[in-house]
């Protein structure tokens, strides 16, 4: 992985408004190294998409996200849950053909006081017809934590998101568009 300066200098430079230093962190190591786990781990990648199709998608995020869980711990900040967030939660949407479509799922971030600092929230573009990360991941950081208060956030910043729905709704709504 490419060189990233410590979550701690980032924390200083930014001290009250911890949660912006945490995402300005997030995405520079993100912008340093998307492409470099998308091509150090080509093969297991396609590996994993060929036998379980879009949870890749969740194989390359953890490993990319993995020096950054690796930072946090050494400073006793905590996400919940666990970078890039609640699958079960997040909302998608893209074109009709699935070849451009973005996910944004979030997690809280607590201090080492078990205070919440914020909310990371995570967009990864990809593609649903072969394992492809079109463009580099981004990273939203807003004040919010409760998922209500996130979702009103994420809705004023974007109609698309507030229009998706959670992706238990929708793959409840596929399963009865299934017995139809």
């Amino acid at each position: 992985m490419n060189s990233l300066k410590p979550l701690q200098a980032f924390l200083e430079a930014q001290q009250d408004n911890p949660i912006e230093a945490i995402g300005s962190y997030i995405s520079e190591h993100i912008e340093q190294n998307w492409e470099k786990v998308l091509t150090d781990n080509r093969e297991k990648l396609l590996r994993a998409y060929n036998e379980g199709g879009d949870m890749a998608y969740g194989t390359y995020l953890n490993l990319l996200f993995l020096p950054v869980h690796r930072q946090f711990k050494e400073m006793g900040i905590r996400p919940a849950p666990k970078f890039p967030g609640d699958f079960d939660i997040s909302r998608e949407w893209g074109s009709e053909e699935g070849t451009d479509q973005q996910r944004w799922m979030w997690s809280t971030v607590f201090s080492p006081e078990e205070e919440p600092l914020g909310t990371i929230v995570t967009i990864v573009f990809h593609d649903h017809t072969q394992f492809r990360v079109p463009r580099q991941p981004r990273i939203l950081a807003v004040h919010e934590t409760g998922k209500e208060d996130v979702v009103a956030v994420l809705s004023l910043k974007s109609p698309d998101f507030r229009e998706a729905l959670e992706f238990t709704a929708e793959y409840e709504q596929y399963l009865r568009s299934l017995q139809e």
